[in-house]
């Protein structure tokens, strides 16, 4: 289905909750959406999706009684910023930002929109809100992050290449929450007996010339943490790691869906069906200060047995068992 089509769909509901015919009556709200994918990339629909059929549970029609504006794309600050200056301009109640990046450029324009946040990685370092419990000010939403998924990465590693002795974490330096699983996959390292370094990449070039160095060394892997401007470059990553025959773990199940070896981390779609529920909410009346940072608790293990057998390597039957979904 194409994607006017299912946005056409989404919006065109015929039994309607007595709540939701209820609200056709009053004044139609207007909700922003900022997020780091391309239009027409499945993985950025397949969130939209996910956040329009959470309003729709909770009854509004989406076309009638609310309007959803968002901006697509991926770019460095500034394009980040000139997208967030023009949805402003369709004034929206509510704004909806999918990364730091993108939820630091809205706090820097407004003090007084609500904000709701998916992927901040330190929302109180930086400076979004008091606490987790009681955001206050205009900000809250959902963390993506947890720092114990750095050693959990490299534990998977390990046991799907033991032979790995060096550790890539493959990162763009302008995330924070990138940063931060580095530092606690390096703090974990001597644990597991590798060394982590960092390698930076965010353009297709230097993602090929990451890739290029890690071939010449032996013993390597690599960590992907989750990141929306990388996400984009997926297919090229995956074809990357495959020529040069690197074992990586990513953090989303869409790398090894499109071929990477294995994946842990959580389902970024529900995150967005998640909040939903804060943006209806809002538009009834709650304030986002009052409304604690949910922090993820749910992790899937995604493996690609196919990928596995072309890189040489054999899957354990305790990894298996902890997979939630393998794909052969």
């Amino acid at each position: 289905m194409r994607r006017r089509e299912f946005i056409t769909l989404l919006g065109c509901a015929t039994a309607l909750p007595l709540n939701a015919r209820a609200q056709q009556s009053g004044r139609v709200r207007r909700v922003g959406v900022l997020v780091l994918y391309n239009e027409d990339d499945r993985e950025g629909q397949l969130r939209a999706r996910a956040f329009q059929e959470g309003l729709q549970a909770r009854g509004w029609v989406i076309g009638s009684n609310l309007v959803i504006d968002f901006r697509w794309g991926v770019g460095d600050l500034d394009w980040i910023r000139s997208k967030v200056n023009d949805l402003m301009d369709a004034t929206p109640e509510v704004i909806l930002a999918n990364s730091d990046q993108m939820a630091r450029a809205v706090q820097s324009v407004s003090k007084t929109i609500p904000i709701v946040f998916i992927g901040a990685s330190d929302p109180i370092a930086q400076g979004f809100v008091r606490s987790l419990a009681h955001p206050g000010g205009n900000m809250t939403g959902f963390s993506i992050l947890e720092p114990s998924l750095g050693p959990k990465w490299i534990e998977i590693l390990k046991e799907i290449a033991p032979q790995v002795k060096r550790v890539a974490v493959l990162l763009n330096s302008e995330n924070a929450g990138s940063l931060l699983l580095f530092r606690s996959s390096a703090d974990a390292a001597n644990k597991f007996g590798v060394e982590v370094f960092s390698t930076q990449i965010r353009k297709p070039a230097e993602i090929e010339a990451a890739f290029e160095t890690l071939a010449r060394e032996t013993a390597i892997g690599f960590i992907l943490p989750p990141d929306p401007s990388i996400a984009a470059h997926r297919k090229l990553i995956v074809e990357m790691a495959a020529r040069y025959r690197i074992p990586g773990v990513y953090a989303l199940p869409s790398f090894a869906a499109e071929g990477g070896l294995i994946s842990y981390g959580i389902i970024i779609p529900e995150v967005f069906r998640q909040a939903a529920d804060y943006v209806d909410r809002i538009l009834r009346g709650d304030k986002p200060g009052d409304l604690p940072v949910q922090r993820p608790t749910k992790f899937e293990l995604t493996i690609n047995i196919k990928t596995a057998q072309a890189l040489g390597l054999t899957v354990s039957p305790t990894l298996l068992a902890r997979a939630d979904r393998v794909i052969e």
